[in-house]
């Protein structure tokens, strides 16, 4: 077996994309030559069906793709079925042709939630990986480790509470440590020791945050754990959970929206009215609300995650379906402009050579160039009947794109 886990690091095809939005939690990639013009018919690689539904992205290490789904309980377009039956997947894929490795199949720990709003389903949260285990967040099932063979190592309850939205953070590695958080379950983020499970430490009173944790690196150089929650950020010591610092957001709304740094800044948006975005400079003590918070801003998003580029934030509002640019210095808005045909959008946007990937919730792509000045270079249609609430990734020189349906691979 030991083999096998040098084997896949040394298989590595280019970089890799190793948990939601990458390594860094930023969303961008120094991937470059990606498509612009592509759609089913056109660019297409390969496009793998899914054994079921599922809103979490994929992810890459080594040779492989990683992703989950869901199957035997409402199921959209199929009879609703009994809780029994839900059955969590993760999928290990081939990285180069997309042929579905193994399926492993996790039974749900019951009961569930009977449904969850705005079908995202049961597969929210994209797993994460090193060159040695592959990691699911399954809401009240648990956080579970697999090995590369898809054999389950290890399960951690992290509570068991429901909620209407269903569950989404995923999982995020550093060091030795997966950090789990589980606000819906318990009001609780846990790290949890990568290779048994066992919890190393917990910080309890995560109120309505369904953002994945963050590590950032501090105005001093010092890795920061940061996480958005109702009514305020915190950055944490990441080996310890010490609470560092926190400052309050003034957004009334819960956090969903994972936060992107550059140089010592965490910028946070969401909620839907009102204070809606804010800068925060890491590396303080305490409460750090009057000094350390840069600005506050009424231009955010509810759901999806922005991304940073050259002085600028980047991303799509959720609701009214606008491409948005705020300067990160100040959080003035430089533009917020509809797309062709824009509609809703709940994936994060994706950075990558130069442009801004986004991808609608009825199967729209859009690529707009990464500058302060709206320029839509490309469109995609990619309508299969399904949602597409995954957010788009990119590796190997191709963009992957999911839907309930089908993993897209565009590219040469």
């Amino acid at each position: 077996m030991r083999f096998v886990f040098l084997s896949l690091a040394c298989l590595s095809l280019a970089a890799d994309w190793p948990q939601f939005r990458g390594a860094g939690g930023t969303g961008a990639s120094a991937e470059t030559g990606l498509p612009t013009k592509f759609g089913p018919n056109d660019g297409l690689a390969w496009k793998t069906e899914m054994p079921g539904p599922g809103t979490s992205s994929p992810v890459f290490v080594g040779d492989r793709i990683f992703v989950t789904a869901y199957t035997g309980y409402n199921v959209p377009g199929k009879p609703r079925g009994e809780q029994a039956d839900l059955r969590r997947h993760l999928l290990a894929l081939d990285r180069k042709t997309g042929k579905i490795l193994w399926n492993t199949a996790v039974a749900a720990k019951g009961p569930e939630q009977e449904s969850i709003r705005d079908a995202h389903g049961y597969a929210s949260s994209t797993p994460a990986a090193d060159a040695e285990r592959v990691y699911c967040f399954f809401g009240k099932t648990g956080a579970l480790a697999f090995d590369h063979s898809g054999k389950e190592l290890w399960r951690a309850d992290v509570g068991d509470k429901i909620h209407g939205w269903g569950s989404a953070a995923s999982p995020t590695l550093h060091g030795d440590l997966v950090y789990i958080n589980a606000s819906v379950e318990s009001e609780t983020l846990f790290a949890l020791d990568k290779k048994t499970g066992k919890e190393k430490w917990k910080l309890k009173g995560v109120r309505e945050s369904w953002s994945t944790p963050t590590i950032v690196t501090n105005s001093a150089g010092k890795p920061e754990l940061v996480l958005p929650m109702f009514g305020r950020v915190v950055g944490l010591d990441p080996e310890t959970g010490a609470e560092r610092w926190t400052c309050k957001t003034d957004i009334t709304w819960y956090m969903v929206p994972s936060v992107v740094a550059h140089e010592g800044i965490v910028y946070a948006i969401g909620g839907r009215s009102g204070i809606a975005a804010l800068a925060i400079k890491t590396g303080g003590t305490g409460d750090v609300t009057k000094t350390h918070r840069v600005w506050t801003g009424k231009s955010g998003s509810n759901v999806s995650s922005p991304v940073f580029h050259d002085g600028h934030l980047f991303f799509m509002n959720d609701a009214a379906g606008t491409a948005r640019c705020l300067k990160a210095s100040t959080g003035e808005v430089v533009y917020d402009e509809r797309p062709t045909r824009g509609d809703g959008t709940y994936a994060s946007a994706l950075l990558a050579d130069g442009k801004v990937y986004y991808v609608s919730r009825g199967g729209r792509v859009w690529v707009v160039a990464a500058k302060p000045k709206f320029e839509e270079l490309a469109t995609a249609d990619l309508r299969d009947g399904s949602l597409f609430h995954a957010t788009p990734v990119a590796a190997d020189g191709r963009l992957f794109i999911r839907s309930d349906k089908f993993l897209y691979c565009f590219g040469k």
